[in-house]
């Protein structure tokens, strides 16, 4: 199993469309797509909906899409190709309870892309792309935190840049590509993410003759560093 984590430094800068390209290009992976969302307070990891009954029972909750309308964001990856698709939500820095089941349903999937910053805390990812809108100014702690862990960055073409105080040096030496809405995916990007899945897929085949999709090196990743 191979896992590809996509980040991005606020909302709305592309990552679902991301996450939703790369699947749709990439078909023959057979992916298990994973979105993470973390509500503030007020909200029901239950339903997404507002309410007050933030308890321990209500502090997360995963369900797959069953959707294939493509409006919503998980939706839109079952359409892609995924299979499954799974959403997970949690109360704000509420992940880690989450991830024991998370881990459960992941066990004996072929490969697994998550759109997601936070969940680099749990596990270890064989590929983390981030991407990046200079005209954004928000920047997540989250996307600041794990800047240097990027593999490669999908950087907006923009001749505004609206950040403060933030500093690219520790992506310095990676890849970058740039694509300009609608366009989220480009040709070389496609075949970044596939060269590093199939280098995966080829040391697992060898890895002491087990199956691709069941070794130790798939739990490895799989729990937290």
């Amino acid at each position: 199993m191979a896992i590809v984590v996509i980040g991005g430094h606020s909302r709305s800068v592309g990552k679902t469309s991301v996450v939703a390209g790369l699947i749709a290009e990439l078909r023959d992976f057979e992916w298990t797509a994973v979105k993470i969302t973390q509500y503030g307070h007020g909200i029901c990891s239950a339903n997404g909906a507002a309410c007050d009954c933030a308890t321990g029972d209500h502090s997360w909750a995963i369900s797959e899409e069953k959707d294939r309308s493509g409006e919503s964001d998980t939706s839109r990856f079952l359409v892609a190709g995924a299979k499954p698709s799974l959403w997970v939500r949690t109360e704000q820095g509420r992940l880690a309870e989450a991830m024991p089941d998370l881990r459960r349903r992941l066990e004996g999937s072929r490969n697994v892309m998550v759109e997601s910053n936070s969940v680099l805390k749990f596990l270890r990812p064989d590929l983390y792309l981030t991407v990046l809108d200079p005209a954004t100014a928000d920047f997540k702690n989250s996307a600041r935190e794990f800047l240097d862990r990027a593999d490669a960055v999908i950087l907006h073409e923009s001749a505004e840049v609206a950040w403060e105080s933030i500093s690219l040096k520790p992506l310095a030496g990676r890849p970058v590509f740039r694509i300009r809405p609608p366009k989220y995916v480009t040709p070389e990007m496609v075949e970044f993410v596939r060269a590093r899945v199939a280098s995966v897929e080829h040391k697992e085949r060898a890895y002491d003759g087990a199956p691709v999709h069941h070794n130790e090196a798939q739990q490895k990743r799989l729990n937290a560093k």
